[in-house]
C-alpha cells in the first residue's frame, strides 16, 4: 500500500530555536513529497513558529495548519492570517490524533 492519501499528524510544542522545528519540517516535507495528507498542530511554545518561512512553505505545499488559540493568547501573539491557520483548541487536537493514521509529538 502506498502512502498516498494517508494522514500524518504532527504536534510541535517547542521554541523555534529547538531542533524539533527542523526535524518536524524535514519530516513534513518528506510526507508532502509522498502525497501524504499532513496535519501540523502548533501548541505551547510551538505557536512561536507559526510565522516562520518554513511553516509558510508547508502551508503553500498543502499542509493543514492548526494553532492553539490559548497558546497564542498566553504569549500575546495576535490571531493573524486566519486564511492560513486554523486557530483552535484541544478538542481539535484530539480529533487530529484520532483521525490520523500516524501522529507524532515533538515536545
Amino acid at each position: 500500500m502506498g502512502l498516498s492519501k494517508r494522514k500524518l499528524g504532527l504536534l510541535l510544542s517547542t521554541k523555534p530555536e529547538h531542533g524539533n522545528l527542523s526535524t518536524a519540517v524535514q519530516l513534513s516535507r518528506a510526507a508532502l513529497d509522498r502525497d501524504v495528507d499532513l496535519y501540523l498542530y502548533l501548541i505551547d511554545d510551538g505557536v512561536l513558529t507559526k510565522d516562520r518561512p518554513e511553516i509558510r512553505e508547508l502551508a503553500e505545499r498543502g499542509a493543514k495548519l492548526f494553532v492553539c488559540a490559548y497558546g497564542c493568547q498566553k504569549r500575546r501573539i495576535p490571531l493573524s492570517d486566519p486564511d492560513r491557520f486554523n486557530y483552535c483548541g484541544l478538542v481539535v487536537l484530539t480529533d487530529l490524533i484520532n483521525g490520523c493514521d500516524r501522529f507524532l509529538a515533538f515536545n
